[in-house]
């Protein structure tokens, strides 16, 4: 149920000040036209010296600050936080959940369900590392592919693909906001998805972890991959999870995708997705690239000869301006980027990924002029300029 209202500070204040329920509250998104220094804040109880305490967890995109307060001194920063202009509001508690969306005149819609988090509330302060999509007998999806054996313990050849997975999930886990809509879908595509793996693991992440309902379309060139993960779909009886053979330069969405991934697609299927995502205008694209061969043969600086004239370190550069371009290139078309790095190369030397959310109008100049530079200083033409077309190369004039 959906219901329209104006004190929904008091309602969110009142849950999270409930010592027996509370669990989580989390602030995100962004409402048109204002901003905030902080793209998410997450409330918790914590035990501090065998004291109740509510830690709040500041993401500005770059890093994070916590805060620690006790007793009355919480109402302070917590009415501080319920004035950033956040879009969404998720309280999650062991007798339900709430939902706050504010809409575009600034209405505040609240909805409730039943509890996405049904434990009672974890107070410890210094939390073991956990990971985001936990081993264990209840876990069929891990079993599933051969991660863990029947007693749901990791295989030993399979805990570097585990924690790729979970470095993966860590990764993805900022970009994923509360959902636009009240019923909690969020629409993905992942392209060349290959086997799929990462796939399978950010649905099960967002619909059992997340308490969202994802759709997640998989699309990849090879039919027989296709239809192997559509068995595994089948086998795991998980619905809203779709693969179809299709190039990526042609497939086209039956909705608007909030957020684009491409895991490991080869060579310049990254750029295609890339392109994809800004002209399908997703929120949120995450690429993790394979192989960059396309600017090898055309980097050329005169004044980088001693690194260019070794074969093994020409690689590496290219693969280092070819990244740097798709990054200024999706900075200059209006996405807050980051280039981190994705698994410890120990584990794979793919290790690498760009993520971009949306955040304003395209065509900053600064950004513009600092790509020309380092286009024309490494004398490249990247494919990815005419992927993109004329939404980008309009604002280069």
């Amino acid at each position: 149920m959906v219901k329209q209202a104006t004190d929904y500070k008091q309602v969110v204040r009142d849950a999270a000040r409930n010592e027996d329920t509370f669990l989580r509250l989390t602030m995100t998104g962004k409402r048109r036209g204002e901003s905030s220094p902080y793209v998410k804040i997450i409330v918790r109880p914590v035990m501090i010296k065998e004291r109740r305490h509510l830690k709040f967890s500041y993401f500005d995109g770059k890093k994070d600050i916590t805060k620690n307060y006790e007793g009355n001194a919480v109402l302070s920063p917590l009415d501080e936080a319920l004035c950033l202009p956040f879009k969404q509001y998720h309280v999650q508690s062991s007798t339900g959940d709430i939902r706050v969306r504010m809409t575009r005149q600034g209405d505040a819609l609240i909805s409730r369900s039943e509890a996405s988090l049904s434990d009672a509330p974890d107070l410890s302060h210094n939390k073991p590392h956990s990971y985001l999509l936990a081993s264990g007998k209840n876990n069929e999806f891990l079993h599933t592919i051969n991660i863990t054996d029947a007693s749901g313990n990791v295989k030993p050849s399979m805990q570097s693909k585990f924690r790729q997975i979970h470095e993966f999930l860590s990764r993805l886990e900022p970009m994923i906001h509360e959902s636009p809509s009240p019923d909690g879908k969020i629409d993905i595509v992942a392209c060349g998805c290959g086997s799929a793996y990462l796939t399978f693991a950010a649905y099960h992440y967002l619909k059992y972890n997340r308490g969202l309902h994802p759709h997640i379309v998989g699309i990849d060139r090879d039919s027989v991959i296709v239809e192997k993960c559509r068995t595994l779909r089948d086998d795991l009886k998980w619905k809203d999870l779709d693969f179809y053979v299709s190039s990526i330069s042609h497939y086209t969405p039956e909705k608007i995708p909030d957020m684009v991934l491409s895991l490991h697609a080869c060579n310049t299927a990254t750029d295609e997705a890339i392109a994809r995502g800004i002209h399908w205008g997703s929120q949120a694209i995450v690429v993790a690239p394979c192989c960059q061969h396309e600017l090898r043969p055309q980097i050329a600086a005169s004044s980088m000869q001693s690194i260019l004239r070794y074969g093994l370190l020409k690689q590496r550069t290219a693969e280092i301006v070819t990244d740097a371009v798709r990054a200024q290139i999706l900075r200059i078309m209006g996405y807050r980027t980051g280039v981190v790095e994705f698994v410890y190369p120990s584990h794979t030397p793919k290790n690498l990924m760009i993520r971009a959310e949306k955040v304003r109008e395209p065509g900053n100049p600064q950004l513009i002029r600092e790509y020309l530079d380092l286009r024309d200083f490494w004398h490249v033409e990247p494919r990815l300029e005419g992927l993109i077309g004329t939404p980008f190369t309009d604002l280069l004039d």
